[in-house]
């Protein structure tokens, strides 16, 4: 079986994709606005672009009438945003979050989340999550047509905050961040069911291959 991509409408593309390549982590983007509202949305839709330096990305599609949402506007006007991984406990923000309330409501408040200040942005960032990256805006990109622009926002992580207990002598214990991913629709799982494949090697470099 086999599709055409170029023939897909973008909304069946969307669900296409986020069913196949998934799941994909669950994030809370936080962000202030120039009112000095936060704003606190979430998105899966995310990802690692280099290790160094630490360049992450997000994706953020327009409103269904192909205005620009909150979080993209903020970010353009502060330069910065926070990406907050998600656990089983945040869970119930997602649909909080997720509303579209007006651009003067701070989604915190909504969301039930706490804002906590940055090292080195002025968006907050969210004090329940497990893993927070504070980044610094590199470069927004955009493809598709007006009503249904995409815009990947780029950024640098300068800071990371990670809740204590789950970084220890190098390592992170990936089953303690209890983090949620989602497959597309409404269906999430939880990433506690973890099983190991020993490391191949690069030879004659004796470098562990990367993922």
């Amino acid at each position: 079986m086999s599709f055409d991509m170029s023939n897909m409408t973008t909304h069946a593309s969307h669900t296409f994709l986020s069913k196949t390549l998934s799941p994909r982590l669950v994030v809370q983007v936080s962000t202030i606005g120039s009112d000095g509202v936060y704003n606190v949305a979430p998105f899966a839709s995310n990802g690692i672009i280099c290790y160094k330096p630490a360049i992450l990305f997000v994706g953020i599609s327009s409103k269904n009438d192909g205005g620009k949402k909150d979080t993209l506007l903020n970010i353009e006007y502060s330069g910065d945003f926070v990406i907050n991984v998600v656990d089983e406990d945040m869970a119930e923000s997602i649909n909080k979050a997720a509303v579209a309330y007006p651009i003067n409501v701070d989604e915190f408040q909504m969301s039930g989340l706490t804002a906590l200040p940055c090292d080195k942005v002025k968006s907050p960032r969210v004090k329940e999550s497990p893993i927070s990256f504070e980044c610094k805006v590199l470069q927004i990109l955009q493809y598709s047509e007006a009503p249904n622009i995409r815009s990947v926002v780029l950024g640098q992580a300068l800071v990371t905050h990670i809740r204590d207990g789950l970084y220890k002598d190098g390592h992170m214990d990936v089953l303690k961040k209890n983090a949620i991913v989602h497959h597309g629709g409404n269906n999430y799982s939880r990433t506690t069911d973890t099983f190991e494949i020993k490391n191949c090697y690069d030879l004659p470099s004796g470098r562990p291959v990367s993922l």
